[in-house]
């Protein structure tokens, strides 16, 4: 069996909770009281998502710098626009 962990004492359950106790009654009971399953495939599962997570964040990040660099392209070009009709550039 998993691991020992601390039970859980709300009585209020989450979307998630209901989710497994139809999936599993017997796991999500287990869990209630606990007990956390061991499998490689958990632990492989975890990993992925640390990945995913670390591969959004860096998408995110690579978005804000573009909106940056475009907001920056948008004033550098009305600048010049400004000074074409104002006589400034030719």
């Amino acid at each position: 069996m998993g691991k020992q962990a601390i039970p859980r004492t709300t009585d209020v359950l989450s979307a998630s909770e209901i989710s497994q106790y139809v999936f599993c009654s017997c796991a999500w009971q287990l869990r209630r009281l606990g007990y956390e399953p061991e499998s490689p495939s958990l632990e492989t599962g975890k990993h992925a998502h640390v990945a995913l997570g670390e591969q959004i964040e860096s998408l995110e990040r690579i978005a804000r710098i573009s909106r940056w660099c475009a907001g920056i392209g948008i004033l550098i070009l009305s600048v010049t626009v400004l000074f074409f009709f104002m006589g400034v550039i030719r």
